[in-house]
């Protein structure tokens, strides 16, 4: 079953919304959303996009950029579609009412009845979207880059013995969001921590930071899955919009060892990911 054949009790379609959010940044969170997105496009799903991070918009860019390259060279590839937050006349809302939830709604109003999967990605900081994002989410995927420095946005932990002394501002925020769906009578947030960057050897700081993730994910509730390695591809993919996916179709006949690596990555985080409707085969 696709995942907009989920129905409400009126019959609309739903779409499952996947919400990237890291408040700490830097840890290839929008290349990982643009990767997941794309995965689920070549899928055959229908996706939709929308950038939070309304300074930076590295995802957003990156779809545009998909989108021109498309074009330009005549290609025959899917493509997720990006919408902007639709601007809102201020002399609309209602009491105590805010304009960028109203923003938020519209769009993904906008996007659920035309689509099978939302891709969100939030900015790297706390603000009042990507606050309401978490709380739509029905995935929420935390990319991480493997070390305590990025650790410590999810939980405060003692230098010595490394233990878990209580969780961060942003596990606190996720557990607030969990909380409004529960009012809300919707389904749990699915919450997994993708450990990004992870280094080749298994070194003593890698296990140290598995170990404690393990310990916390069963304190506070996520999943933890393996992601991406820091690869050079990445930065050069950005600016055609491609992914790993799509190297065939830019030419590359044969794909290299750390391109094959990097799909099996790939391949993997798509199946930890476990999404409703979603038969990874590529």
């Amino acid at each position: 079953m696709r995942a907009n054949e989920t129905k409400t009790a009126k019959g609309t379609p739903v779409a499952h919304i996947i919400v990237f959010g890291n408040e700490k940044g830097g840890s290839g969170k929008s290349t990982t959303a643009m990767h997941v997105a794309t995965a689920l496009a070549n899928l055959g799903h229908r996706v939709g996009g929308l950038d939070l991070d309304l300074r930076q918009r590295t995802f957003g860019r990156y779809l545009e950029n998909r989108q021109n390259t498309i074009t330009a060279r005549e290609l025959d590839l899917p493509a997720p579609f990006l919408i902007e937050l639709p601007d809102i006349d201020p002399a609309t809302l209602g009491p105590d009412e805010n304009i960028y939830d109203r923003r938020l709604s519209m769009a993904v109003a906008d996007l659920d009845p035309r689509c099978d999967f939302i891709v969100i990605d939030c900015p790297g900081s706390h603000t009042r979207l990507s606050q309401v994002a978490h709380s739509l989410a029905d995935t929420l995927v935390t990319p991480m880059n493997d070390s305590f420095v990025d650790f410590d946005l999810l939980a405060r932990i003692d230098p010595e013995t490394y233990e878990i002394k209580g969780p961060s501002v942003y596990s606190e925020m996720v557990w607030h969001s969990r909380q409004l769906r529960a009012k809300a009578g919707l389904k749990p947030i699915d919450w997994i921590v993708v450990r990004n960057r992870l280094g080749a050897q298994m070194m003593h700081n890698k296990r140290k930071v598995g170990e404690a993730l393990t310990n916390l994910s069963r304190r506070i509730g996520f999943r933890v899955a393996p992601g991406m390695s820091e690869r050079v591809i990445f930065r050069e993919l950005f600016p055609t919009g491609m992914t790993l996916l799509d190297l065939r179709a830019m030419g590359v006949d044969r794909l290299n060892i750390s391109n094959l690596a990097a799909r099996q990555e790939l391949r993997d985080l798509m199946k930890t990911l476990n999404l409703p409707g979603v038969s990874v085969d590529f």
